[in-house]
């Protein structure tokens, strides 16, 4: 039990990365690091899943690193692009609609592995790891797909 807390704490510790991304977006550009953030994630994702019945807690805790490394990135870039999109008065309100998709698409993503991880009528803990599995390969699957997207957009020129 406390093995589990110890990663849970390690893994939101990581976030603090979304404070030194400053110094990142100040020598790239904030869509760059939301792509690098999403590839970090996808990484991440993938490393989590292939759980069997007897792996240990130590087992999930490079995944958790590097997940909260790349959510960190993703997350601080995401509210720069936000504000650089709006004109300056109407920041608010770029402000506003980030933290608004942050809320839903983070409701809309726990709905989606929630379901993955107890859906199927698996039973048992091997059903259980399977499932959850399945939910860290197409997380990890969505992430290179948000990378993409990100990579193909650019921004338009004032004119």
């Amino acid at each position: 039990m406390i093995g589990s807390a110890g990663v849970l704490a390690a893994w939101s510790g990581t976030m603090a990365v979304a404070l030194g991304t400053r110094r990142l977006l100040s020598r790239h550009s904030a869509g760059s690091v939301v792509v690098l953030g999403f590839a970090i994630s996808a990484a991440a994702e993938f490393g989590l899943a292939g759980l069997r019945i007897g792996s240990s807690w130590p087992r999930l805790l490079p995944g958790l690193v590097i997940l909260g490394i790349g959510s960190g990135l993703v997350n601080a870039s995401l509210g720069r692009l936000a504000l650089e999109s709006a004109p300056r008065e109407r920041a608010g309100m770029g402000s506003g609609a980030n933290n608004t998709a942050r809320y839903l698409g983070g409701a809309a993503g726990l709905a989606l592995v929630v379901a993955l991880a107890t859906g199927g009528g698996r039973d048992g803990a091997s059903g259980l790891l399977a499932a959850w599995n399945t939910a860290a390969v197409v997380c990890g699957s969505l992430c290179i797909v948000a990378a993409l997207i990100a990579a193909a957009c650019h921004p338009q020129a004032d004119g």
